[in-house]
């Protein structure tokens, strides 16, 4: 049976009297804000962006793709504010943390937001207040990283006075099909009662939990999720590579695999990973089962062949340039179509799109890109060089003036029988323009 307190923290989530602090108003918060404000809850945003926070305080989204009505309409009836003091998280009865977990250089964990987080909320910790850590990581997170500097510095013991969870993000951002509220969460507490308080939170924001046993096993899930989307990734992205030696499109093959009812389930080949989960998630498995002295050689070699694609994607287009237009590559200049990691959306993180400007300039040909999600490249630790740069128009008289186009993300606002009708050469990886019915003697396939 939950305790006192637990009890307590139920039946405030029942009437709708819980306050909820998200930290971090990202891909990952704002949309959790939004879906916490639906059910009825108040909401506290954290974020050390102020410019962030001033912009949803006036009631505007932070993010493209996401509406800023809501939010308006939240911040005018004082059941929304976002906030960079932190001092303030001792307010909300559950804070749920939705901050970055990168890797560093070396392609190991950065922590470094997590356990900044999870400092501030020691220093603030109350009685009765429940924990969740959102923000993919490894297993064992919860409860050897954050639990001691929870405990440590607070004075307060988890499981007795304060309640810790893990449930996994599952965002898609720019799914017009799944949005928070529609994805099940999987949901592990340290304890039954930090389980039941967690369960029965996300139970009022989303349409169904999934309770696990552990804080461990719900890492362990998220990861999972990734990692299947990697290997598979990367599977037919070495498929695409055979099957072009042989004549044969990787993509019709998928479109007769999948019409198989089971046993099959349809990935498709890309100029490599972008994006916060799947180019990255995967590294956090293989850093932890170091520990074990298990090596991950499946998950890895996943991991090198999507990371070398873009190469592939450069080399292929060079090959025409030179075979189609005579044309040396040192000497061609490149439209590249597309920014964002994924269609439809201004996110450009660990974007493929990045990689394959460098590697085309490295190679000595110049390139400018058209977006129409991104008018702006923004500043990248690990693409410095490209920061600022401007998306360029997308004209008949601009396309005449470049030797390719490299489509590198299929946008769906994006004219593409312009391209074919105007562009000396197409170079697309994504088969955009096979799926509108677009061919010419100047499309080819990468």
């Amino acid at each position: 049976m939950p305790s006192e307190t637990a009890t307590r923290f139920i039946d405030k989530v029942r009437d709708s009297s819980l306050v909820i602090g998200v930290v971090g108003l990202g891909y990952v918060g704002l949309p959790l804000v939004l879906t916490a404000l639906r059910q009825g809850f108040r909401v506290v945003g954290f974020d050390i962006d102020e410019n962030r926070v001033g912009l949803v305080n006036a009631g505007r989204s932070a993010i493209k793709h996401i509406p800023s009505e809501p939010i308006r309409d939240a911040v005018a009836v004082g059941r929304f504010e976002a906030t960079a003091d932190f001092a303030r998280l001792g307010e909300p009865d559950a804070l749920l943390i939705a901050v970055p977990t990168p890797l560093n250089r070396h392609r190991e964990p950065d922590m470094s937001f997590v356990v900044a987080t999870t400092q501030a909320i020691a220093a603030t910790l109350r009685a009765g207040q429940l924990v969740v850590l959102e923000s993919t990581t490894y297993p064992g997170t919860t409860q050897e990283l954050m639990r001691p500097i929870l405990e440590r510095a607070s004075g307060l013991k988890s499981g007795e006075d304060f309640h810790l969870a893990y449930s996994p993000e599952r965002e898609d951002p720019g799914n017009a099909s799944f949005g928070t509220s529609d994805i099940p969460k999987v949901v592990g507490g340290d304890g039954g009662d930090a389980l039941a308080m967690a369960d029965a939170l996300y139970s009022a924001l989303v349409v169904s939990t999934v309770p696990v046993s552990s804080t461990a096993t719900a890492e362990a899930v998220k990861l999972t999720e990734n990692i299947f989307r990697s290997v598979n990734i990367a599977l037919v992205n070495e498929l695409k590579q055979v099957y072009a030696a042989m004549g044969i499109d990787i993509w019709e093959v998928i479109e007769a695999a999948k019409t198989k009812p089971f046993g099959y389930m349809p990935f498709y080949p890309g100029p490599g990973l972008g994006g916060h989960c799947i180019p990255i998630d995967p590294f956090y498995l293989t850093w932890k089962a170091r520990e074990f002295d298990i090596a991950t050689r499946f998950i890895e070699l996943a991991g090198q062949i999507n990371t070398h694609m873009p190469y592939l994607v450069v080399d292929r287009l060079a090959e025409l340039v030179d075979t189609q237009l005579r044309k040396a590559f040192s000497e061609a200049k490149i439209l590249v179509l597309g920014i964002a990691y994924k269609k439809n959306i201004e996110d450009m993180r660990e974007s493929p799109s990045l990689k394959l400007i460098e590697l085309i300039e490295k190679r000595g040909a110049t390139t400018t890109y058209h977006d129409p999600h991104i008018p702006t490249i923004r500043p990248t630790r690990e693409h410095a060089g490209l920061t600022g740069r401007q998306s360029q128009p997308l004209t008949a008289e601009t396309l005449a003036d470049y030797d390719a186009v490299l489509i590198a993300t299929d946008h769906d606002d994006v004219d593409y029988s312009l391209v074919v009708c105007h562009a000396r050469l197409v170079v697309d990886t994504r088969n955009v323009c096979a799926r509108n019915g677009l061919t010419a003697d100047t499309v080819f396939k990468a």
